[in-house]
């Protein structure tokens, strides 16, 4: 076959696949073509878009490319045809599996420096059976006609890989013998096996959803130099082009779209302009909202006793007041004079929960004490510390004995002798109350004052 009569073959065959899917795509639904708000997201995955597609293709294989060709001073174009599978990652890339077979060949029939008569480096002619190159690569879709729509009609792309290439030539010596690598490559094997390289461009047009017409080309490096079966320009290494057209077609659920279709600019902006998103929007502002009215309604304290009014039993307790869980005044009984004597009935100082701070309820007796003692010189007094039988007896003997400290300290600094106060620790020990209760545990928080000794 000819380089002419492949061409109109080649040409002859893309017309009349084009023709039979635009005729397909015309009697399509124009609907078809057309995202319906909401019906898919940006950022909603894979998952709701097709994304595999097989393909078929032919075209023009010949021995050289834009860079540079191999062997011989004449290459021919003979027919060449491949499959692919393609899944589509993202908006933009995609992995490809590309098959391709056909026929390379060449003579020296130019007469270029180095040939003559037909002949160079002894060599007549080639004629390679390329049995398969297989290659996975990476599709990038780099640009698109279509913008503004809300499916691309056009979209340009590159691709780069890698895989394995089978082949076998035959080669014409200027002697007329030939040279059948076939059977007889690599100690008996049937075809060499090289690694290529393929770097690629091409432009697809979207016939309908589910299928598309590839223009494309093709550049392939090969590892080695003996594609076509001679070695006159080495240590340079053979290369190889393909030039196709083919159609690609879209596996799965015809509902969804095609992801590699898809416009996401358009879509973002159908997505802000989607009254389901709207409403949706809408709707999580009011729960937004009453979130906050709940929230504030659970910190709302009316009466101030550190208590929320929904779960306050007893609203309206004055400031000061010492409540319990509920919000309800705690209802504290006399001291024990028995246990607990102190000089001039002074009553005990209350603590909180493992804290030493002195409350201010409590300076009213801490300044009567200061008065007793700083206008009785020969008065002192003993400063016992207890706490309550939370935590570890060796932690609570040490809070007990910082309570003591603090009025300790309030009454030096009140103007009292420090050598008339003695301090005592009994931790957790000589409780006055049940520690079984919150009632009875906020009684033994405590200092007591007693006569000193």
């Amino acid at each position: 076959m000819n380089y002419s009569t492949l061409k109109k073959t080649v040409v002859l065959s893309i017309a009349s696949l084009m023709g039979v899917v635009a005729a397909h795509a015309q009697t399509s639904s124009d609907s078809t073509t057309t995202v319906v708000p909401g019906s898919a997201k940006v950022f909603g995955g894979r998952a709701q878009y097709r994304t595999w597609s097989i393909g078929v293709n032919a075209g023009v294989l010949s021995p050289q490319i834009p860079f540079g060709s191999n062997d011989f001073t004449k290459n021919n174009s003979d027919l060449g045809y491949g499959l692919s599978i393609r899944k589509q990652l993202g908006h933009a890339f995609g992995l490809q599996l590309d098959g391709t077979r056909g026929v390379l060949s060449g003579d020296n029939s130019r007469n270029i420096s180095g040939a003559a008569n037909g002949s160079r480096g002894g060599y007549t002619s080639f004629r390679t059976d390329l049995a398969y190159s297989a290659t996975l690569s990476g599709v990038v879709n780099v640009a698109t006609v279509d913008f503004i729509r809300r499916k691309n009609a056009v979209n340009f792309f590159v691709d780069a890989g890698a895989g394995l290439a089978g082949y076998a030539p035959k080669v014409t010596l200027s002697n007329g013998r030939v040279i059948d690598y076939k059977n007889n490559a690599n100690d008996g094997h049937t075809y060499v096996h090289e690694l290529v390289i393929p770097v690629g461009v091409g432009v697809k047009f979207r016939l309908s959803d589910g299928i598309a017409l590839n223009l494309g080309y093709k550049a392939t490096f090969v590892d080695g130099d003996n594609l076509d079966g001679a070695s006159v320009n080495y240590p340079t290494k053979d290369k190889f082009s393909y030039g196709y057209g083919g159609l690609e077609f879209t596996l799965g659920n015809k509902a969804k779209p095609n992801l590699d279709w898809v416009n996401p600019v358009a879509m973002m902006y159908d997505e802000l302009k989607d009254p389901t998103l709207r409403q949706e929007v809408e709707a999580l502002k009011g729960r937004v909202s009453n979130v906050e009215s709940a929230v504030n309604d659970l910190k709302k304290d009316s009466d101030g006793d550190g208590v929320s009014d929904q779960f306050d039993k007893c609203p309206g307790t004055p400031a000061g007041t010492i409540v319990d869980g509920s919000g309800c005044e705690i209802k504290f009984p006399k001291p024990d004079t028995t246990v607990a004597s102190t000089p001039g009935n002074y009553t005990n100082i209350q603590f909180e929960f493992d804290s030493s701070v002195l409350r201010t309820s409590a300076y009213p007796t801490l300044d009567k004490v200061s008065a007793d003692l700083r206008s009785n010189a020969t008065m002192t007094i003993e400063l016992d510390g207890y706490a309550s039988s939370e935590g570890s007896a060796a932690h609570n003997m040490r809070l007990s004995k910082d309570r003591a400290n603090s009025v300790k300290t309030y009454l030096v600094n009140s103007g009292v002798d420090a050598k008339r106060l003695k301090i005592k620790a009994y931790g957790e020990t000589n409780p006055i109350a049940d520690n079984s209760t919150e009632q009875g545990r906020v009684l033994n928080r405590r200092v007591e004052f007693k006569s000193g000794m």
